[in-house]
């Protein structure tokens, strides 16, 4: 796995925060940025990921749980901002559970009555 400190030269995100890729950025801080996703799952489905590369969210938990803090912070803004405040926030971890890009995010779906379908 990639270095959880440095970027990838290979991923899309890491190409997003050095504005290599453009994105429909709609909240930022000095560490994470929030970005409309390309495939919506909801009337709001925003990414939110750190500006350092970690893998997946057990990878910034046990390294700055103060970004994770400020990732979950943040997708409350966008929520309270772009919804009703009301959302659901979703970490995919491994292939397996749906991660198919490799810088961890979270999924920010909100805006509407939301179902369960986790498969």
């Amino acid at each position: 796995m990639a270095n959880s400190h440095n970027p990838t030269a290979d991923c899309i995100f890491c190409k997003i925060i050095a504005g290599e890729l453009t994105s429909q950025t709609i909240a930022e801080t000095d560490r994470v940025i929030a970005f409309r996703d390309i495939n919506p799952q909801a009337p709001l489905h925003a990414l939110i990921v750190p500006k350092r590369h970690y893998g997946d969210v057990a990878q910034v938990a046990g390294a700055d749980p103060e970004l994770l803090a400020e990732m979950v912070s943040l997708a409350d803004e966008v929520a309270s901002e772009h919804a009703d405040g009301q959302f659901r926030f979703i970490f995919n971890s491994g292939p397996n559970a749906g991660q198919s890009v490799f810088h961890v995010h979270g999924h920010v779906l909100g805006g509407t009555k939301l179902g369960w379908n986790p498969a």
